[in-house]
């Protein structure tokens, strides 16, 4: 039986090559830090511009984003960034 494919050694190096980086967040745009704990809601995760629910590839670099988690599980499986706009009440 196959096992989870985000514990092979093909994501493992994706993850790290991300990491290693230092990229910006690609949602917000604020750095991620690099000293806290993988569970804080501004540590890195690996986040796909195609969502894998939607086909988005799982391995393929260029479908790679660095992310915060509260970011990256703000997101969930949207394509795109939505941006709140804010009309006003006037006429």
């Amino acid at each position: 039986m196959a096992g989870n494919p985000r514990n092979g050694r093909p994501y493992r190096r994706l993850v790290d090559e991300l990491r290693r980086r230092g990229d910006p967040c690609w949602i917000c745009g604020h750095d991620i830090p690099s000293d806290i704990d993988a569970r804080h809601p501004l540590s890195f995760t690996l986040d796909h511009a195609v969502p894998l629910s939607r086909g988005g590839p799982l391995l393929d670099p260029a479908n790679a984003r660095s992310a915060h988690r509260s970011c990256n599980s703000a997101r969930g499986n949207r394509s795109t960034t939505a941006t709140v706009t804010r009309h006003s009440r006037r006429w």
